[in-house]
């Protein structure tokens, strides 16, 4: 992981993250959601779940940047409570820097990396509130978390978020009423949003991820939506559409929109990374 992070397209690094991309083994799930809504807790519940069922889980945590190092602030972390000796759970943080969609720059390759690796793969963002939607680029499964009685449903209802996730948990459904109407208030914005979209209603769910309650049904509906995303081609379909979302953005980023205009139609030929193929355009348009 730190070879990627200091050198991202050394041959060698390249030829990892192509061997990683043509192997996915594990179901990348996003979790989202505004700061203080306990994705860290709720992610820490469901490593416990996952591992109680004797699977293999890598996280990815992204954490708010020291403004000082650059580095990531892992105050997030003390709440992520794993076994340091149990090797079959890995955590990453990385730091947003000054990402504002709720992921950091090497989120992707990590996440090829390590979804080549394990059987479950967390992806938690850093909680930037309506900015919240680069996640949809990586994850197989975007799970926002909404926290009741703080307005978050509402700002569910306003923002483009509201179209991205696949559940919904409605957090410290322990308040009783409040998250009750939280869980009404979300049902409704999915409503006025098409809630059912290409055959998949999105579960709007109640977890109490300190007590456990509705933690196992969670895991149980990830685990539906990640059989649904099996059949028919959808799960090809949707991480195909996102690997040229990475190399078009990438390279946009990089070169600006006249320097992809220059790069002309973006081919991804099949079992090949769109990291590999970003780093042969990249050459090419820094020759014109």
């Amino acid at each position: 992981m730190a070879a990627l992070e200091h050198s991202p397209q050394a041959p060698e690094n390249l030829d990892l993250l192509d061997a990683a991309y043509a192997a996915p083994a594990a179901q990348v799930i996003g979790l989202t959601g505004p700061p203080g809504v306990g994705k860290s807790t709720l992610a820490g519940a469901l490593i416990r779940a996952y591992r109680a069922k004797d699977r293999r889980v890598g996280v990815i945590a992204v954490d708010p940047s020291s403004r000082r190092s650059g580095g990531a602030l892992l105050g997030d972390r003390t709440r992520l409570q794993t076994d340091p000796a149990d090797e079959d759970v890995f955590v990453r943080s990385m730091a947003a820097r000054d990402r504002l969609g709720g992921l950091a720059d090497l989120t992707l390759s990590a996440m090829v990396l390590m979804r080549a690796l394990y059987d479950l793969l967390l992806i938690e963002t850093v909680g930037v509130g309506q900015s919240e939607t680069d996640v949809a680029e990586a994850a197989d499964s975007v799970l926002f978390c909404v926290q009741p009685g703080s307005g978050d449903s509402l700002q569910f209802m306003k923002a483009g978020i509201v179209e991205i996730p696949d559940l919904v948990a409605v957090t410290k459904s322990d308040l009783g009423q409040a998250a009750i109407r939280a869980r009404a208030d979300v049902k409704g914005a999915l409503g006025l949003a098409a809630e059912e979209q290409g055959g998949w209603t999105v579960p709007v769910l109640l977890v109490a991820a300190t007590t456990g309650e509705g933690v196992d049904k969670l895991v149980a509906e990830l685990a539906r939506h990640w059989n649904w995303l099996g059949e028919q081609g959808r799960l090809a379909a949707r991480r195909e559409a996102q690997a040229r979302h990475w190399l078009e953005a990438g390279l946009r980023d990089r070169f600006g929109r006249e320097g992809l205009a220059r790069a002309g139609a973006l081919d991804l030929p099949a079992g090949r990374s769109p990291f590999r193929v970003a780093t042969e355009i990249a050459k090419r348009l820094s020759k014109l």
